[in-house]
């Protein structure tokens, strides 16, 4: 549990997040509202808002540990072509950190296969990211590898192997390369301030990586670096297929001795009224062994001698949408989460710990910017009583 200091801080953190987000989204809605009628092409507009609702029948007193009961996730953002070669994104993000900048870039296009992004955004990373906001996807929630603060046990676990949104601030190249119709190519390679960590860490602080209160600042002098390359089919006229690999290196703590590695593969297919979607994730993380390892982990050396300084953590979803009706869904989602490795001598995980989660539910579509999600999840641990989730929620764009 967290210390009353822990969540005075946090509290006066999301205080501080909430004076100069508010004041950020007055100025873009000003600005919006204040375009000329002959600017009126050049600037747009969009939004979206979800209102969530997690329950525990299993064990209510769990949910304490999540974003449980009702929780309000939104985005609003402003994008501005700037003139033939040249446009720009902000974007205010709401949600269980309070408000932050989601986004604040500008790209440069030199030609479809060459593209400059120089800001803060989203590095490309998976295909489950791309539709990150609330009303973009069609569960409630993330799946687990991608999870901020809505999994049980999320303690325990450190939420998931990369929780998005992330966003960072650096540069990205990236360009669209058309062999026809039918076949597209995209690729992506960024520098950016890269995740966090304390000092002699043993795994990634997600606090500080999107801590206000550090100015969005890297903790050392070292960028991380990533990339994406994914190929997609225009199969007919209803039928479509793509995959992907991404990969992302850095250093998390302030004196860059210690590193992380992230991999991932993703799929989409679609045939009439059936979407498929499945990915991959796995990271390894360096930890700091200390000056005395044997107090602060639980297991000891291995048949060596030599103590691991690493760990893994990987895991994966397969997302299913058969669309019943034009205005009813049928969702399904299996997704789990593995973890190998030592663990810190208070740690309740073992050295080879797992979830796995069943997701399934319905989206009743009134209108097609309005989605009402109803669903249900069992979770099956290695290492903690089996529990159950009853989700429900309300998403809309605009």
């Amino acid at each position: 549990m967290r210390s009353e200091h822990s969540a005075y801080r946090m509290h006066a953190g999301v205080e501080r997040r909430s004076r100069w987000a508010i004041a950020l989204v007055s100025s873009l809605l000003s600005i919006a509202g204040g375009a000329s009628t002959a600017r009126a092409q050049d600037l747009s507009f969009a939004g979206s808002v979800q209102e969530s609702y997690l329950f525990s029948p299993t064990s209510p007193d769990r949910v304490s540990d999540v974003f449980a009961g009702l929780t309000t996730e939104a985005s609003l953002k402003i994008s501005a072509d700037m003139g033939e070669n040249a446009s720009g994104q902000v974007k205010a993000c709401f949600g269980c950190h309070g408000f932050e900048l989601g986004m604040a870039f500008v790209d440069l296009r030199v030609a479809d296969e060459l593209n400059f992004r120089i800001g803060r955004f989203s590095p490309s990373f998976g295909e489950f990211p791309l539709r990150h906001d609330p009303a973009n996807h069609h569960t409630v929630d993330k799946p687990l590898v991608y999870d901020m603060g809505r999994m049980l046990r999320m303690t325990e676990w450190n939420e998931g192997i990369l929780p998005i949104p992330y966003v960072d601030q650096g540069v990205e190249i990236s360009g669209t390369h058309w062999f026809d119709e039918s076949a597209q190519l995209d690729y992506a390679i960024y520098a950016v301030g890269g995740l966090r960590g304390t000092t002699d860490p043993t795994d990634l602080d997600w606090i500080q990586s999107r801590s206000v209160g550090r100015y969005y600042i890297d903790n050392n002098t070292w960028p991380a670096f990533g990339g994406r390359v994914d190929m997609a089919f225009n199969l007919g006229e209803d039928a479509a297929l793509s995959f992907g690999i991404s990969g992302m290196w850095g250093l998390y703590d302030p004196e860059a001795t210690r590193s992380y590695v992230i991999a991932g593969a993703d799929l989409y297919a679609r045939w009439g009224p059936v979407s498929l979607r499945a990915e991959y994730l796995i990271r390894r993380t360096e930890m700091s062994l200390g000056s005395d390892p044997a107090s602060r982990f639980r297991y000891g050396p291995g048949q060596d001698g030599r103590w691991d300084d690493f760990f893994l953590k990987d895991g994966w979803y397969v997302d299913t949408e058969i669309r019943l009706h034009p205005a009813v869904e049928l969702v399904g989602r299996f997704d789990g989460m593995r973890r190998i490795g030592n663990v810190v001598a208070t740690s309740m995980l073992r050295s080879t710990s797992m979830i796995l989660r069943y997701t399934a539910g319905l989206n009743f579509i009134p209108d097609r910017s309005v989605r009402i999600k109803l669903f249900g999840q069992f979770y099956e641990f290695s290492d903690f009583a089996d529990e159950v989730t009853i989700q429900a929620a309300v998403a809309a764009n605009f």
